[in-house]
């Protein structure tokens, strides 16, 4: 037998797994970090706690007036979330419930919740799931993938791809600071690929404690010129019971 060939054979093949092992640590530490670089732009966004806040949804484009709504948002944790309408007059007490992945509207003039997509659109360029479930890092499963400077602000980017088909996006490209890991900014795309809107966050302010993003700009990708902006206020903890957030008690809620 030929020692030294044997020996420089078990030697090659100690080196590929060493080799293979190398890059599954790799990326499995990659992921951990784009795990928690999503984790902490959701704390940022909203707190983890129970949570009540205001926000105005103003929708502008080339031929029309501008249209503004005002709704009224109560979370628990990352599943349970009511949406209230509060104006205009005409929709006030309709009643958008999540519950997980599921979500109903509430209109006083039916008489049961009806069944809605996360991806269906509220109002201007806001979908239901983007005030009823503001939870990347639960409905998506993150990539980084590189960085990238965006006005003078260093940024990881992540691909945040779909963790099942009743999230609101089929995929989100994602860019969070890398000092202070903000949201800078958003694009969301169809189950085609397609590019549908971009989002930036802004006028950073203290709001429930915490410096976050008390404006969200959404541009619309296909319609040029066209837009909608969140402006969000009045954030404050808020103990919130469990009977809330079930289909028999939107009735009884007091707007």
């Amino acid at each position: 037998m030929d020692f030294t060939a044997f020996s420089s054979r078990i030697a090659a093949a100690i080196v590929i797994c060493m080799l293979v092992i190398a890059s599954k640590v790799t990326f499995a530490a990659d992921a951990d970090q784009a795990q928690v670089i999503v984790e902490k732009a959701d704390q940022i966004r909203f707190p983890r706690e129970s949570f009540q806040v205001d926000v105005v949804i103003t929708n502008t484009g080339p031929d029309r007036e501008p249209e503004s709504r005002k709704y009224r948002i109560l979370s628990k944790g990352n599943d349970n979330t009511l949406v209230i309408a509060l104006e205009p007059a005409v929709d006030k007490g309709q009643v958008l419930l999540m519950r997980g992945r599921d979500l109903w509207i509430y209109m006083p003039n039916l008489s049961q919740p009806v069944r809605l997509a996360l991806s269906q659109r509220l109002t201007g360029h806001v979908a239901n799931g983007d005030l009823a479930r503001a939870n990347f890092a639960g409905d998506y499963t993150p990539r980084l993938v590189g960085t990238e400077t965006i006005d003078g602000a260093a940024c990881h980017v992540l691909e945040l791809d779909a963790a099942d088909r009743g999230v609101t996006y089929h995929r989100v490209k994602y860019w969070v600071r890398e000092g202070n890991m903000r949201p800078q900014k958003a694009e969301f795309y169809s189950v085609s690929d397609r590019l549908l809107k971009v989002a930036t966050y802004e006028a950073f302010q203290a709001l429930g404690g915490k410096m976050r993003p008390t404006q969200v700009v959404i541009v619309d990708a296909l319609r040029s010129g066209e837009k909608s902006v969140l402006e969000y206020s009045s954030l404050r903890l808020k103990d919130l019971p469990d009977k809330m957030f079930t289909k028999d008690y939107l009735k009884h809620l007091d707007y």
